[in-house]
């Protein structure tokens, strides 16, 4: 079988075969060819700014997310983001604090202020700190288990969505209660 029919360069290379003489001799087809009457001009660099940023505000804006209907992949995304970056804030505030001030964040001062406090503010508290704890946890398992190849279809996001969000709950309670 010939190999330009099997690909389908038979009729391309029979029309620039029997194409005249011309067409097929790129000095001749170059300077045959009109020439644009295209000037340009150097700017200064203010005006190449003021040039780009009059272009940028005819441009359309991209859709917000707020148009979009709340999806349970971005919504874990984000509050995976948030709830480590409070965790973080919280562990480098306490941290800092300590160094600080060591004999005030003493284990022995937070132990006799936190004994002070009523129970509400307690389980308030205990909750505040339980809940990004254990969301931000067990929505790390599940990255690792997606680093593994595991549940990476749209069903299996889900799946191991509503999983975290279920098992952030019951662990959110297991721990106040302790």
């Amino acid at each position: 079988m010939n190999c330009t029919r099997a690909v389908g360069f038979g009729p391309a290379l029979r029309s620039a075969a029997f194409a005249p003489k011309l067409a097929r001799n790129p000095a001749a087809l170059r300077s045959s060819a009109l020439r644009r009457s295209v000037q340009t001009q150097s700017l200064k660099p203010d005006d190449a700014t003021v040039i780009l940023n009059t272009q940028r505000l005819k441009r359309p804006s991209s859709p917000h997310f707020t148009i979009y209907q709340p999806q349970l992949t971005w919504l874990g995304s984000i509050a995976n983001r948030v709830t480590g970056t409070g965790l973080s804030v919280l562990l480098y505030g306490f941290s800092l604090a300590y160094l600080v001030a060591p004999s005030t964040f003493s284990s022995a001062n937070i132990v006799e202020v936190v004994a002070g406090l009523p129970d509400v503010v307690k389980i308030a508290g205990k909750t505040i700190l339980a809940a990004p704890f254990a969301f931000h946890s067990l929505n790390g398992l599940r990255h690792l288990a997606w680093d593994t190849g595991k549940f990476l279809s749209l069903k299996g996001a889900y799946r191991t969505g509503y999983a975290v969000l279920g098992a952030t709950a019951v662990s959110t309670v297991v721990l106040v209660l302790l």
